[in-house]
């Protein structure tokens, strides 16, 4: 009986000590993770880092919304002097998302960032008219890229994630100090460059499509070279936006592409119609909004062309695949809707 029972402890221990070697192992020593969502032999796989996904799951973390205020009472621009974009709102809450925007754009230094506390409806913060006009700019795109955004839609908090400035803007660099007038334009080639992953295709792939209306497009549509700019040189300009595009949101050319037809619209998923739209968003908001702004902007918020910061695919994505993850943060936040525009016939 003692036998007996000394080898059922034993395989107890046993069996305790076997099921403790199997607990999950430490994130620095997990295996990459793949994922596949296209047809075998395709090359249709994501892969994952899960140590970079650690970092990101902190990154893309919404924060809690502010309790609802109920509607009624009177309006923000019945309350408040000088109440330009937000007076179709109750006064409460125009509150209520003043001190959301607080908290998503600057935590540290609160109301006095964009506010005289001596008089706050005064406009004599150039950061109060650079607000202004970022309201304007949310709620256009909410009502007007749902191609992009569809009903996640997108906050300060979206770009900013507590920061006064976003992490993840650019700004277009200086020409080329040539030097004689027999050196060529070298596109920026071997310069290492963040947004082209450091490799040597040209530097400012945001330069030409998400400013400039530059064709995208890598296939000529003629088979001779009259009137066919697309060259291997053309070519390498859109390598280094799709890049770009692969590090702002963490994945691979097969997130949008087939590998069986790179070019081919038919055999693509529909996250290429998705980026498709966010290449002209970005386009749209940077001319709508961001360049007109140049002039109140002081000099040391500008870069060294004079140019204003500019958004890019990492500027709202910052790593993952959709921005925050894909968390509707719009959906406690309707006021950041605005009116859809009609296109004129």
């Amino acid at each position: 009986m003692i036998n007996r029972t000394l080898k059922l402890a034993s395989a107890l221990a046993f069996a305790l000590l076997a099921l403790a070697g199997c607990k999950e192992p430490p994130v620095e020593r997990l295996p990459m993770n793949s994922v596949q969502h296209g047809y075998r032999g395709t090359g249709m796989v994501q892969v994952y880092n899960p140590r970079t996904l650690e970092k990101q799951d902190a990154l893309n973390t919404a924060p809690p919304a502010l309790p609802a205020v109920p509607d009624g009472g009177p309006s923000a621009k019945q309350s408040y002097q000088n109440v330009q974009v937000l007076g179709d709102l109750s006064a409460g809450q125009f509150v209520r998302l003043m001190t959301a925007m607080t908290t998503w754009v600057a935590p540290k230094e609160g109301c006095a960032y964009c506010h005289n506390l001596q008089n706050l409806a005064e406009d004599s913060k150039y950061t109060k008219v650079v607000a202004r006009k970022m309201i304007e700019m949310t709620r256009h795109i909410n009502s007007n890229w749902q191609q992009h955004v569809n009903n996640t839609g997108v906050t300060c908090y979206t770009c900013h994630r507590g920061n006064p400035v976003p992490a993840q803007v650019w700004f277009t660099p200086p020409p080329q100090d040539k030097g004689a007038d027999f050196i060529g334009d070298n596109a920026g080639q071997n310069t290492p460059g963040k947004y082209v992953n450091m490799s040597s295709l040209p530097t400012d792939p945001l330069t030409p499509f998400l400013l400039e209306d530059k064709p995208i497009r890598v296939n000529g549509p003629t088979p001779l070279p009259s009137g066919n700019r697309h060259s291997i040189k053309q070519a390498e300009w859109t390598y280094g936006l799709m890049t770009h595009m692969s590090n702002s949101l963490g994945v691979n050319c097969t997130y949008c592409h087939n590998t069986r037809s790179f070019q081919s619209w038919k055999e693509s998923p529909p996250q290429r119609i998705t980026a498709w739209h966010g290449i002209r968003m970005a386009r749209d908001v940077n001319n709508a909004y961001m360049v007109p702004l140049t002039d109140t902007f002081p000099v040391e918020r500008k870069g060294l062309g004079g140019d204003v910061a500019k958004v890019n695919c990492a500027t709202c994505h910052q790593g993952a695949f959709k921005p925050l993850y894909g968390f509707p943060m719009i959906k406690d936040h309707p006021e950041l809707v605005g009116a859809k525009q009609v296109a004129a016939k």
